[in-house]
């Protein structure tokens, strides 16, 4: 893992338990962040905010994280913007699949919403508002670290996730104990969690699937330019993980555009589909079956079928005000 040093700037690279403290940075990406190359092109004795103001808002950022961790006598501070070089897609792969282990291995992270203004009842609109919240890597960093606080514009307190939960949870439809307490969050569903990034979006199509490899605890290889494909991996990797059905309750729309229905079996093509499965809770299964195999063919599940015609899947799962009926697959 490399690691900036607050009070050097220069990167360090540690292993396994010579891992220091650190904090964590959890940002939007603009159009001009600090890359590994150019970190060290930058006069480390001067970043005074004044003057690194001048250099555009990708070094003030990663300023005022330092600025922040020293606050907290922590020595050492975690960008993906520089800590990462993305000239490597060996070290690009591994980073991925180890991020959510990062942030949630963090003291805290920072949440930088450079789009609000405060969070008195003047601006709480703003903080809801935030474009942070739309972006599909801020799910994770969200709720991997045990601490996390939210900045403003100029790096202003507004809070963190505790205090904030009740807002957090209303903007992003995540359950509040979830928010306060994410150890929870492997109790709720594959289909609630999938809910959660329904609305999200990032710059690559293949980033919706890698973005939430920590939150269904998986790992996979990343395979840029296999579009929607890279979504259908992560499904069979939880289906290898999971016998949690609720990841077949979702719901393909007539108006989706042309482009988007293209068929992929049982599995959806984006969390999209999930938008209104965020309700939808497991039964336990009370039969013995085979587990889950995906084949050449497609995915074999042993599964329960009504008698008529055209016969229905009956899920094991069923939404959480309606105990009575289970939900089913139309055949």
């Amino acid at each position: 893992m490399r690691l900036l040093n607050v009070h050097t700037k220069k990167l360090e690279e540690f292993f396994g338990s010579a891992i220091p403290k650190y904090a964590i940075l959890s940002h939007r990406w603009g159009s001009k962040e600090v890359t590994f190359q150019d970190l060290n092109a930058f006069d480390s004795q001067n970043w005074e905010p004044t003057a690194v103001k001048r250099t555009g808002p990708g070094l003030l950022k990663i300023v005022y994280t330092c600025l922040q961790a020293k606050k907290e006598d922590l020595g050492y501070v975690w960008v993906d913007t520089c800590c990462i070089d993305k000239s490597s897609s060996a070290e690009l792969s591994e980073a991925i699949n180890s991020m959510y282990a990062w942030y949630q291995g963090s003291d805290v992270c920072y949440a930088y919403l450079d789009d609000v203004r405060g969070l008195c009842d003047a601006y709480q609109a703003d903080f809801t508002s935030s474009k942070w919240f739309t972006r599909g890597w801020t799910l994770q960093e969200l709720l991997a670290p045990s601490k996390l606080r939210f900045f403003g514009i100029d790096w202003k307190f507004l809070g963190d996730r505790t205090n904030l939960s009740g807002l957090v949870s209303s903007r992003t439809n995540i359950p509040e104990d979830v928010v306060k307490d994410p150890s929870y969050m492997q109790s709720t569903s594959i289909a609630n969690r999938m809910s959660w990034a329904a609305d999200r979006q990032t710059t690559r199509v293949e980033d919706v699937a890698y973005s939430l490899l920590g939150i269904f605890n998986v790992n996979m290889p990343l395979l840029y330019g296999e579009g929607k494909k890279a979504f259908i991996r992560l499904q069979e990797e939880i289906l290898r993980e999971s016998d949690d059905q609720s990841i077949f309750a979702w719901e393909w729309s007539k108006e989706d555009p042309a482009e988007d229905s293209w068929f992929s079996g049982p599995l959806a093509d984006s969390p999209g589909k999930f938008g209104k499965s965020g309700n939808i809770i497991p039964l336990p299964s009370t039969a013995e079956r085979q587990p889950y195999a995906m084949t050449n063919k497609g995915l074999r599940i042993e599964i329960d079928l009504t008698a008529g015609k055209p016969p229905v899947a009956i899920l094991e799962c069923h939404y959480d005000n309606d105990l009575s009926g289970l939900l089913g697959i139309p055949l």
